[in-house]
Parts: C-alpha cells; structure tokens; sequence
C-alpha cells in the first residue's frame, strides 16, 4: 500500500550540483514550489479565459465555417480544463546549459527564454504559458521534455536536477530531488515513483505519465510512420504505453491526423470505459473508442458459432473463398453492345468488351470500383469509334454514353452488383456454391462444419454470429475500398482470428498501427501464435516487435505463483520480473462454503482501494446472492468505483485488461473447466490471477490445478 507523505518537509533537502544555478529559496523549497503551482494554475485559467473571450461574428465568411470556428473553440475551452485533483506539473528539470527550442508540428510555442530563465523547465500534462507567452508548465511531450524520462546518472543529457514531486489531491505535499551531474551522489530508486505506481485504485484506469520509464518512454515517441507491436506481461503497462502513444502523436503529427484520425480498439466495452479516461486527462478529446465487433456491424449479431466454426471461419483461408466467390459473378460477354445516338448506331464487339473486362479483372481493383470504371471504358470504345468516323466527341459525350441504356444493361449482365451480406449468406447456405470456392482451400470436413444446418429466408432473417460479420466485412472491402484511418492503437490484439485482424488492418492501409497483447493471455480458440503472424495478417510485416518484462503493478509473490502456468501456456515466454518494493500479499485459502468467499471479500474491503471478486461465469449467480444476502453492494465490470462501493464482480470471461487493488479469485479450477480446452482455461486463469495491485486471495473448495 502507499504510504502518506510527510507534508511538514521535503523527501530530499535541496542540494544543487556545483554547476547548477539555485533557483529555490534555500529555506522553504516547497513553499517556492507550490507558488509555482499557484501560479501556473492562475495562468491556465487565463489562458482558458483568452479562448472563452474570443468574438467569431465578423471573421467567419459563412454559417458553415462560423459552425466549425465555433467547435473547435469549445474542443479548445475543454482541453484547457484545470481538473483539481490532477498535479498540473509532476517534475522539474534543472539544465546546465539551456536546452534546444525545438517544436512539434501543431505543439504549443515552446519560445526560447531568456538566458537566466533557461535552466528551470516545469514537466506537466499540458503546456502553460504566461501572459507574455512564456511557459511555465512545459508539455511531458516535447522534445525538451524527453530527458526527464530517460536521463540517468549514466547519461545525464545535460540535466544537473531532476525533481518529483507528491501530491495530495491536487495539493502539491513533497518533492524529491535525483542530482543526476553529481559524481558523489549515488543513484537510488525514486520513493516518489513508487508510491505513485503503488497508488491505490479507485474509479477508471489513470495516465502514467509521472511515471514513465526509459524503456516505455523509447516506444511512446517511436514515430508515426512505422507500426510498433508490444509484447507485454501482467502489470508491464502495455495498454498505458499505447494510449500515451496516442497522446504523443498527437502533439507531434497533430495536423497530419487531425485529417486522418485515430482510433482505439478494444477487448469489449467494459475495457474502454475502464481507460476512457486516460487521453481526456493528458488534454486529447477527439480520439474515437470502439471493439472489432463494432468495426464490422453491417448487420445485426444474434447467434454464436461452435469453437469449430469460429475456427475455420476466423482462418486467413476465408479472404481467397470471399475472393472467389465476389469475382464469380463476372462473366465474360458473348453478344455486343449497340448504341445508338441520333441517326447512328455505334457497335462493340463482344471480343473487344472480353478485352475491357479481363483488361479490368486483371488490374486487381476492387469490384465495385471495376463496375464503375466498366460503363467508361465501353463508352470510350464508342468514342474512339466516333472519332475514326470524324466526329469530334467530348467528355460530355462520353458520359451520356456511359449512361446509355444499352451500356448499363450490359454491364449488369457482365459485372453485376454483389450484395455483401447475401453473398455470406449463399456460402454458408449453398454447399455447392462452397464448393466451388472452396476448392483446394478448405476440406470437405470443413465446409461441412460451417455450413449452416437450416436454410434461412434472407439476410435479414439470418442469425449472424460475430465471426460472420467479419467475413461480411472482408466481402464489403471486396466491393468497395474501406476508409483507412491515420494510426489505430489495437489492445488485447492476442485473442483476435486472422481474419479479425484483417479487419483491423483495412482500417490503417495508409496509416499504422500500435499492437498490444501478451500470448500468454489469448483466452480464444485462435488466439495468436506469434506477433510475426499476427502483423503479416494485419498487414504490417514491416512492424517492429518490443517486449517489455519489468512488472509495475502485480506483486512479487503473486506473478511468481502465477508464472507457473507459462510452460503450460507459452512455452519460452520471459516471465514477468516485478520491480515494486512493496511485496503487496498472497493467501491460498482453502474453504468450505461461499460464505468464506464473501469474508474474504470484507477483509480485503477493509484496505484503501478497489476490490474485484473475480469466479467462473457459471459461478456469477450463486456469488452475486452471496454477496447480496451479507449486505455487500457491488459493482459489474465497466461500472465505476467509488469510496462508498469499491467491490466489483467479475466473471472471469470479463476480466482481461482491468485491475484492482485487491482480488478474491474464486475456484481456479472452475475458471478452467470453464473454457472448452484446458489450454485456454490455463491461460484464463492467468489472467485473473495477475489482475491484483496490491494483495490475492486465492478461495478453492475443489483442488487447486495440477499446474499450480
């Protein structure tokens, strides 16, 4: 647990290096410090004020560019917010030289400032400047910024302090310095970043952005142009690092995707409303949420498939079958176009149309956009004709031959249009029509496991599963090209199929991509393999694959019991190594009835912070009873936390990519008999075994699984 910290004096006494000049008041630093703030705080509210002031009525030429002005001012007014329990500033640097001016495109001016000014610089979530323009909190992401996450004693970057400060609330309460230039003092672990990353949890997940290490930092301001997959344990911070990612650039390509976009997908919807919060906090609005389910909504699931078919349905094998069967519909001419204008009849051969048409499918386009091309390329078959006749046609010509009927009639006998959804649906209806597609990719068995045994009426009528909203989407894409955005952060990315992935990689053709996931937390049938496959499905082989190891949040007796599962889940994984000094707790309890669950779960409410009841889904009712006949309010994932009702419960099936301070896992061999393989059901017990903070109880009537 965090421990308070003494408010009556600083963590560390002021000593400047030799070099550096001494910007405090050597009697009370920490009054100096909260001026600052004070200070800061005032300018903010300025600088918000300076926005809410402005008078758009007479520099907007129209209503339309008066509407956007005015949106971008309240998006302006919303990020300014000074939010009273979030530290404005967390660090400072003290430079022995003054450091470069650089700016990001699209960032706050970061002006030079006078040279007795330059070696103070305050590192905050956002940028803050004074009434002349200078800053007084500089952006954790600038340049300048960069060397409060990565100096060292090692390589100091030109910094002779680096300073961390505590809050309480929004109260500025102690600071601590780390004199990075000064060969006698020895380095030592921050007890400000570990109290911070200890902090107990209450409510959504919260930025890291005091806390980022040198490691996490390298990947958080990797550039825009490449895509970076993070291979991540319990408590490594992955999803963090993504969103900051996010937020970065942002700062630093803020033109450039303000035009494209960003999007952050998600495991489900308890997921992103538990890190809904993070870029809102670090002053980001405008990034969109959303899971893979909602990407491929062209229609309405209502059914679930087997394991099998969800299998076979989800392999990369069913791009070719969809591609098959989308360019099955055309068909080569046998009889000519004739086209008449005025007194004049102009004649395409059916062996010159065959030549547009092979000319077109052999081109690869997308089949909706060859459909269109078609009708312009037979009407210029008839201009060229017109011409050699010495007529003088022009583009207007072309379109109202284009437009002809005869030209329309034949280019909907040839290239007719293909309806997505009922093409899905013949495939999984029509054994024959999957046959024919299928052949030398799927076997018979196969294809007999994703047929569906009942025929239905129509589209509309059918019960899509989730993994055949997929393949309607890979067919929409087939048809018509899906709009690519400029970066898409994709978490929990283990558990997707190959051709989730796919669908996912439509999204970014011309962008790229954050990958986050840990295989040894793929809870799916088809959960990934390899990263490598996973980015060759997604469509960025090029990506570069970082690992990262050291563990900030889940204690050392709690990922050491739970890494005895990787040899059964992924074999020749790194285990995760925990750097906190706070060795948190860990109790095996066997028990008799629920009741003992339910203590469990009132000791545990006892300390500071959040509690999850985390249990196999079939055991959800019996608990949720529990829990209500002794009193006990609780929450379901995705509800917030607040200090009178800080127990969730969680079904195991829910559990991946949240946290609690505290958790009771129930019955570990429930939560894998739960699954349809022990495989999966192993690896979903890691899951929920890793999801505590600060202390696990393990409840267990039945034996423990032979792997533990």
């Amino acid at each position: 647990m965090s421990t308070p910290v003494d408010d009556s004096k600083p963590l560390d006494d002021p000593k400047p290096s030799a070099d550096a000049k001494p910007f405090d008041d050597p009697l009370d630093p920490l009054s100096r410090e909260r001026s600052h703030l004070t200070d800061s705080r005032a300018a903010l509210r300025a600088m918000r004020e300076d926005v809410e002031s402005l008078d758009i009525r007479d520099v907007t030429a129209n209503w339309v560019n008066a509407e956007v002005l005015a949106r971008q001012i309240d998006e302006r007014i919303k990020a300014l917010a000074d939010l009273s329990d979030t530290p404005l500033f967390f660090g400072r640097l003290d430079y022995l030289h003054p450091p470069g001016a650089d700016r990001a495109e699209g960032a706050d001016d970061e002006r030079p400032r006078p040279e007795d000014a330059y070696q103070t610089l305050y590192i905050g979530r956002r940028h803050v400047h004074d009434h002349d323009g200078d800053p007084m909190v500089i952006d954790w992401r600038a340049p300048v910024s960069q060397p409060f996450y990565r100096a060292s004693k090692k390589d100091p970057l030109d910094v002779a302090l680096r300073r961390r400060f505590g809050y309480t609330g929004g109260d500025l309460t102690a600071y601590e310095d780390e004199h990075l230039s000064d060969p006698a003092e020895a380095a030592r672990t921050s007890k400000l970043l570990q109290q911070e990353i200890e902090r107990p949890r209450v409510g959504p997940m919260r930025d890291i952005v005091a806390t980022i290490q040198p490691e996490q930092d390298e990947i958080v301001r990797s550039g825009l142009g490449g895509t970076v997959c993070v291979q991540g344990g319990p408590g490594t911070g992955k999803t963090a690092v993504g969103l900051h990612r996010v937020a970065y650039l942002l700062y630093a390509h803020r033109e450039r995707l303000a035009r494209t976009g960003t999007l952050v997908i998600g495991p489900n919807r308890s997921f992103l409303h538990y890190i809904e919060q993070v870029l809102p906090a670090l002053g980001e609005l405008a990034v969109k949420q959303a899971t893979v389910d909602d990407l491929v909504a062209h229609v309405e699931v209502r059914g679930a498939d087997e394991a099998p078919a969800a299998i076979i349905k989800g392999d990369a094998r069913m791009a070719e079958v969809l591609r098959r069967a989308v360019h099955s519909h055309v068909t080569l001419p046998t009889e000519p176009v004739v086209v008449v204008r005025g007194s004049r009849r102009w004649r395409v051969p059916a062996h010159e149309l065959g030549d547009i048409v092979r000319e077109l499918l052999d081109r690869g386009i997308r089949y909706g956009a060859a459909r269109e091309a078609l009708p312009q390329r037979i009407a210029h078959a008839v201009l060229v004709q017109m011409e050699r006749s010495g007529e003088a046609p022009d583009d207007r010509v072309q379109d109202a031959v284009a437009r002809n009927s005869a030209v329309k009639a034949a280019v909907k006998a040839v290239w007719p249009p293909v309806d997505p959804a009922k093409l899905v649906l013949r495939l999984l209806t029509d054994a024959d029509f999957l046959a024919v597609h299928a052949e030398g990719l799927l076997s018979e068995d196969e294809q007999k496991t994703i047929l569906w045994a009942k025929p239905v009426r129509s589209a509309k009528a059918a019960k899509w599963s989730p993994a055949d909203a997929v393949l309607i989407d890979e067919t929409t894409d087939l048809v018509q090209r899906t709009h690519s955005l400029g970066h898409v952060v994709l978490d929990e990315a283990q558990d997707l199929s190959p051709m989730q992935y796919r669908a996912v990689g439509r999204r970014c053709t011309t962008g790229s991509a954050t990958v986050l996931g840990d295989l040894a937390q793929g809870t799916t049938p088809w959960a990934t393999r390899s990263w490598d496959e996973a980015l060759a499905h997604l469509g960025k082989s090029d990506g570069v694959i970082e690992e990262l190891t050291a563990g900030f949040r889940v204690p050392t007796d709690v990922i050491t019991y739970a890494s005895r599962l990787l040899p059964h889940i992924a074999p020749g994984l790194t285990p995760v190594a925990s750097v906190r000094e706070n060795p948190g707790f860990f109790d095996l309890r066997p028990i008799t009835d629920t009741a003992e669950v339910v203590a469990a779960c009132e000791e545990l409410l006892g300390n500071e912070g959040s509690t999850g009841l985390i249990v196999a889904d079939a055991r959800v009712p019996s608990l949720a009873a529990a829990l209500t006949a002794a009193g006990i309010t609780y929450l379901a994932p995705g509800e917030e936390t607040t200090q009178d009702t800080r127990l969730t419960l969680v079904p195991a099936s829910l559990a991946k990519g949240l946290e609690y301070d505290y958790v009771v896992l129930d019955e570990p061999q429930a939560v894998v008999d739960g699954e349809p393989d022990e495989r999966t059901g192993l690896r979903r017990l890691y899951v929920a075994l890793t999801r505590a903070v600060s202390g696990l109880i393990v409840t267990h009537a039945a034996p423990l699984p032979t792997q533990l």
